[in-house]
């Protein structure tokens, strides 16, 4: 198939047309350089049986434990539901809330949704409601914290290790299956879906007809291109909501207020972020005393203890991953006021780094509810969390609304602007 669809850059709003690939191709964004689709062999049967084998593999993950641990022949287990559960019982119930949404239910629904397009699809059928199922699943993929709580678990097994006997439990080895397999299905976008859906017959891909002065956008939620009948200059639609005219999602040429809201989440996790790194994230009560330990403190004693790969991983999550993603985002809004062009292709790679990257920081609070589930032992030792965990699991929260608010377009729209004030200059 040699003309399909039409396609929009989600970073500098260029409309291209969808081409055939061969096999190790993929088609990049002529402007910005942003890949914009690769050449799969995956028919919708094969997302489906992956999308199946990772859910049975999120049940065993979830329902048998990560490590068993023994103290003075004590012993203890626990799963990620156990740690949740643990954390929330000695009342710290955001951590618990935040932890809890993110490694299970977020992922939980992330595959229910998907099998409830994927199954109707595979067989020929449109879904029900496959409009606001494929809403749902762009809002939940980069909130799906799986892997982070894999890196967690080993992490929190290397701390336990220098003190106690530590067993791996078959959850341990099932979250590492499972995050290969959701990072693969990952891939497959509500944009994707759209597509298949396209190519198999079932929806409608009409192409506008271009009308100077009028404005063609791709829809946020299915990726239809279609014509902004009304836009203003603050990327909001006309008077009225304008919307797709097939999946019936809000239509806006640019994100409504993405300076403004990118600035006040920006300051808001600047702002948590001291008492994240001050604030003890971690208490532990124990028969030779008590004791807690910040973020960099932890990193001390893992260094110290001999597990300086370790140590190194939790310094970059923790704290360079959070200063990398407010430094980056402070660039790329500041660029954008100030009306700079200058080196658009590389702000864009910088923007994608920080979408990439968000998530990762909430390893410490993984860690943190972990221990508080395997060390859980009376009289003996017990670890739970301290303020410092909340505060730090809202930083990464809102550092990744901001990387969300922005809007990577403005930026290309500055450079489209100058170029034609230029022109005009150049006219007479």
């Amino acid at each position: 198939m040699d003309n399909q669809s039409l396609i929009a850059c989600e970073h500098c709003a260029s409309i291209q047309r969808r081409r055939s690939l061969r096999h190790g191709e993929l088609a990049a964004c002529g402007r910005c350089g942003t890949v914009l689709w690769r050449f799969s062999r995956l028919t919708l049967n094969d997302w489906l049986a992956l999308s199946v084998a990772s859910f049975i593999v999120f049940c065993i993950a979830n329902a048998f434990p990560v490590a068993r641990i023994e103290v003075y022949g004590a012993e203890r287990s626990a799963t990620l539901l156990d740690a949740i559960a643990i954390t929330w019982q000695q009342h710290h119930w955001s951590v618990a809330i935040m932890t809890g949404t993110a490694g299970f239910a977020l992922p939980l629904l992330q595959l229910l949704a998907l099998l409830w397009v994927l199954l109707p699809l595979a067989r020929g059928r449109m879904p029900a409601d496959m409009a606001q199922v494929c809403r749902l699943l762009g809002w939940l993929r980069p909130w799906s914290m799986v892997p982070v709580f894999l890196l967690g678990a080993i992490v929190s097994l290397v701390k336990l290790a220098s003190s106690v006997q530590v067993h791996v439990g078959l959850g341990l080895p099932a979250f590492g299956l499972l995050t290969v397999l959701l990072t693969i299905v990952g891939r497959l976008s509500p944009q994707a879906l759209w597509r298949h859906a396209e190519d198999a017959g079932l929806a409608d891909a009409p192409e506008p007809q271009y009308v100077h002065g009028r404005v063609l956008a791709g829809c946020h939620a299915c990726g239809l291109v279609q014509d902004m009948a009304e836009h203003t200059a603050d990327g909001q639609s006309g008077r009225h909501a304008q919307h797709c005219v097939r999946c019936r999602a809000v239509l806006h040429n640019r994100k409504p207020q993405s300076l403004a809201r990118t600035w006040a989440l920006m300051l808001a996790a600047a702002i948590l972020y001291i008492p994240a790194n001050v604030l003890p994230v971690m208490h532990i009560t124990s028969v030779v005393g008590d004791s807690s330990h910040t973020i960099l403190g932890g990193v001390v004693e893992l260094w110290h203890g001999g597990a300086w790969d370790i140590a190194l991983i939790v310094f970059v999550a923790s704290v360079v991953v959070p200063m990398t993603k407010l430094l980056a985002l402070l660039l790329l809004v500041l660029r954008v006021q100030w009306g700079d062009t200058s080196g658009l292709k590389s702000r864009t790679r910088l923007y994608e780094m920080v979408e990439i990257i968000g998530q990762w920081s909430m390893l410490d609070v993984f860690v943190v509810i972990l221990l508080s589930a395997l060390a859980n032992f009376p009289g003996l030792m017990r670890i739970s969390a301290d303020p410092g965990a909340a505060a730090f699991g809202l930083v990464v929260v809102l550092t990744m609304l901001a990387a969300m608010s922005f809007d990577p377009r403005r930026a290309w729209d500055v450079e489209h602007t100058n170029g034609a004030s230029s022109r005009l200059k150049e006219s007479h």
